[in-house]
């Protein structure tokens, strides 16, 4: 465990000393967010605030990884590779969102980025199964259990619905950097307990990350997250929630994603059946409680409070198996 809260508190300083150089630069490079007109107006004031933080998360996260968890533990190279694919679409993603430099590029329509999403779980779950050998279960105070070739479609939905939601959650200073430290936190210490030290070293490493990343995205945010940050986390805590076995335990330590997704889906259910009914002013969630007069940090901070119960909860379950 030394090694593992060492690295991530490597990871954060890496962030935090590289952020300022980072956001300046990102500034110079003009990439800065266009906010969309279907949230709140109160957030047009964040227009033209720069964008693309994943790439600071994620090379924070590849300085540390690389050198000290990878050599002997070529196992590791696949959440890496999702992170890493990730970014790529996610960038590509986040170009199209613009305010200036690169209006005339339209961002990533839902199919495509669905097309990607069942292309890379479909491959996760390949090298889960075929390749490191895993197809298992935790169940509390049940055990474990082999599901054999019903892993793979079980595999190929935890990551597509892990990465939707923890997206659709990225939409307020703070809020999916905080959630996403607490959950990769949580799979840490599973993992840890667990004995597979590479992926507790990983999962810190991502928090540590996250929480330089977060000094730059506190209220009010110099630097947003984007698709460039929120897409390779959203997969690569699926991945390393399979990895250990305990994915059924994702939509605790994920608790937040589950109300943010799950809001979004009950108001287009809603919507459809009622003939342009609502149940929420507006969604994801936490766009609901804005309009209800929370204020942007009561937000933030009482869905954490919702993620460290998950993520307390989540850890105990694991502890019962």
């Amino acid at each position: 465990m030394t090694h593992a809260l060492l690295s991530g508190a490597a990871a954060f300083a890496v962030a935090l000393l590289a952020g300022r150089p980072f956001v300046h630069w990102i500034r110079a490079q003009r990439l800065g967010k266009a906010i969309s007109e279907e949230g709140p107006s109160s957030h047009n004031i964040k227009a033209g605030t720069p964008t693309m933080g994943g790439l600071l998360i994620f090379a924070a996260v590849a300085i540390v990884t690389i050198p000290t968890n990878l050599f002997e533990r070529l196992s590791i190279l696949l959440p890496l590779g999702v992170v890493l694919s990730g970014m790529i679409v996610g960038a590509i993603d986040d170009l199209g969102t613009l305010t200036d430099r690169f209006r005339q590029r339209a961002a990533l329509s839902w199919r495509l980025k669905f097309l990607y999403q069942l292309a890379l779980s479909a491959i996760v779950a390949g090298v889960l199964y075929f390749a490191l050998e895993v197809q298992s279960i935790n169940i509390p105070w049940l055990g474990q259990f082999e599901l054999g070739l019903f892993y793979i479609p079980i595999a190929i939905a935890t990551v597509i619905a892990t990465t939707t939601a923890v997206s659709i959650t990225d939409g307020l200073d703070g809020l999916l950097g905080g959630t996403a430290a607490i959950a990769f936190g949580a799979y840490g210490v599973i993992a840890f307990i667990q004995g597979q030290l590479f992926l507790a070293n990983f999962s810190f490493t991502v928090a540590g990350a996250l929480l330089g990343f977060l000094w730059f995205n506190a209220h009010p945010a110099a630097l947003f997250m984007g698709d460039t940050g929120a897409l390779p986390l959203g997969a690569a805590l699926a991945t390393v929630a399979l990895m250990t076995g305990h994915w059924l335990l994702l939509p605790i330590i994920g608790i937040v994603y589950v109300i943010e997704a799950g809001s979004t889906l009950m108001q287009i259910a809603y919507f459809k059946t009622t003939g342009g009914g609502r149940l929420f002013r507006m969604t994801p969630f936490h766009h609901h409680l804005e309009l209800i007069g929370w204020s942007e940090p009561q937000v933030v901070m009482r869905l954490w409070l919702f993620g460290m119960t998950g993520a307390m909860v989540g850890i105990a379950l694991a502890l019962a198996v």
